[in-house]
């Protein structure tokens, strides 16, 4: 195994210390050939699915969803999971989640993380301070930063299986970047977990199939093995994030499930899945990414089959984002944001969430006091067995929004998200605050696929014409005069703009994040 010569980061000897290497080659040696396969079945289903096959619960699992099992027990610091904060393996940023009050800390080295090198190699080092309670800083304008006695359960989301570590090589190939950010941090920290009383926890993206989450339970056991820690001491949260892994949630849980946390509903990527996956028929375009809230149809039928599977099973189940981040000038939004988050949390609350997300420190109580209410000196709600819920396939791709509609100002937004957000990705920065939201790839995937799924069926916006390539560039071009006049230091505007116009106008790219990761 080689790490290219020319890639440095201050952590760099310990955090690729020879024996972790050895781990990580291990792992790559063992597991990379079946990832490689079923990322060949990623393309092989979205082959037949844009050829017309429809999309259905898998007859040859039907004995799985029939049965009677149920997931491990939750262990004591992961049971009680009402609210749960994000953020990328940023030392503040980190330190100020870990501090938020919430019960748990989703530290993210996979969607609000520009994945350049000393970001992957130090936020590996910060998870080990984090596991160590000696995580702190010294900020330049004399703040300082430390970890309070009490702070969140943290739980590690790697990046997904079908991204590489191209700074690390085996026989002259990239390994995968998700047994790369599992492997650094179960190797360093594992043993030190279970001696303070926790365990390693994971949260596990980007899942399409029960097979792909059979593979995260061989890791899982050829790691426990490997370095001589029970199996099942591992436990992991599935985001379901992906229209193909909505067909297969009992079966996701089934696979994992000695090792299994529960599952989440990751929205936004769950958006960009259902464009992705339907980008070619013109009865699946969808309106304006304001208008996709989560009590249309489609997204009701989701996160209340969701539920329903969880807690049949045993297993917690979490909701989506709160990315709302509160002004400090302007308290009218402030007001009428708080209030669609409330209503959000409420709804989630009543439909027999366990918990929750939310992407900013401020927004803690807000969803604390909502789901206190709901869950009162209890962990979790999972007695909710939502009996009344029946979910057909069907209901899941019907995509159909009441009065939805394209406007110029959906595509303004988009093109707008879309440029700042890679600008600031190329240069390092995955997390992003953009008119009081907080961003990550999961949004400017809706943004970018967007775009190009309206120019692919010159959708009609409403009042004025139709979505073409010329609207786009006329667009983009006023955007981007508007953003370079604010003279941003180091600003990378004129590589934003290039990745877009190949993201929106070119051949449909699966991840933005594959290309984007060449210019990094």
């Amino acid at each position: 195994m080689e790490v290219l010569s020319g890639a440095s980061s201050p952590s760099m000897g310990r955090v690729l210390a020879p024996d972790a290497m050895e781990f990580l080659e291990s792992l790559q040696r063992t597991f990379g050939r079946t990832r490689a396969d079923l990322l060949q079945r990623r393309h092989e289903r979205r082959t037949r699915i844009q050829a017309g096959e429809q999309l259905d619960f898998l007859s040859d699992t039907a004995a799985v969803r029939a049965g009677a099992w149920r997931v491990a027990a939750a262990p004591r610091d992961l049971d009680d999971r009402r609210v749960e904060i994000t953020g990328p393996v940023e030392r503040k940023m980190m330190i100020n989640a870990l501090n938020s009050g919430a019960r748990v800390f989703m530290a993210d080295l996979e969607d609000s993380l520009s994945p350049t090198w000393t970001n992957v190699v130090e936020g590996q080092a910060n998870l080990a301070e984090a596991v160590r309670r000696t995580l702190s800083l010294d900020s330049p304008d004399g703040k300082r930063y430390r970890l309070a006695p009490t702070i969140a359960t943290l739980v590690v989301r790697p990046r997904g299986w079908h991204l590489d570590e191209s700074h690390v090589l085996m026989d002259g190939a990239p390994m995968s970047a998700s047994l790369f950010d599992f492997g650094l941090y179960f190797f360093h920290n594992a043993r030190e977990l279970v001696d303070r009383g926790t365990a390693p926890y994971f949260y596990l993206p980007k899942t399409e199939s029960h097979l792909e989450a059979r593979l995260w339970n061989d890791v899982f056991n050829f790691a426990q093995d490997a370095l001589g820690i029970p199996r099942g001491t591992i436990r992991a949260t599935v985001l379901i994030e992906t229209i193909y892994a909505a067909f297969e949630m009992d079966e996701i849980l089934y696979e994992l499930r000695d090792h299994s946390a529960g599952l989440n509903a990751g929205r936004w990527d769950y958006l960009f899945s259902l464009i992705k996956a339907f980008k070619d028929r013109p009865d699946c375009v969808l309106p304006d990414r304001a208008q996709l809230t989560m009590t249309v149809p489609f997204m009701r039928a989701y996160t209340e089959l969701l539920v329903q599977t969880c807690h049949k099973r045993g297993a917690h189940a979490i909701g989506g984002m709160a990315a709302f981040i509160p002004s400090r000038k302007d308290p009218e939004v402030n007001a009428r944001a708080m209030a669609k988050v409330s209503d959000d949390k409420e709804r989630e609350a009543g439909d027999g969430f366990d918990g929750t997300w939310v992407a900013h420190p401020d927004l803690v109580p807000v969803a604390t006091a909502i789901f206190d209410r709901a869950l009162g000196e209890r962990p979790h709600q999972k007695q909710q067995l939502r009996e009344d819920v029946h979910v057909k396939g069907s209901q899941l791709v019907d995509l159909a929004v009441a009065d939805g509609a394209v406007t110029h100002g959906g595509i303004e937004t988009n093109v707008d998200v879309a440029l700042q957000y890679i600008e600031a990705w190329l240069r390092g920065q995955g997390a992003v605050a953009l008119h009081n939201l907080m961003e990550d790839a999961a949004t400017a995937e809706i943004s970018r696929s967007q775009l190009w799924q309206w120019i692919r069926h010159s959708t009609p916006i409403q009042g004025d014409g139709v979505m073409s390539a010329a609207e786009y560039r006329d667009m983009r071009m006023r955007v981007l005069g508007e953003l370079r006049a604010a003279e941003l230091p180091g600003a990378r505007w004129d590589d934003a703009a290039t990745l877009l116009d190949r993201l929106v106008l070119g051949e449909f790219e699966q991840f933005l994040t594959v290309p984007g990761s060449k210019m990094l």
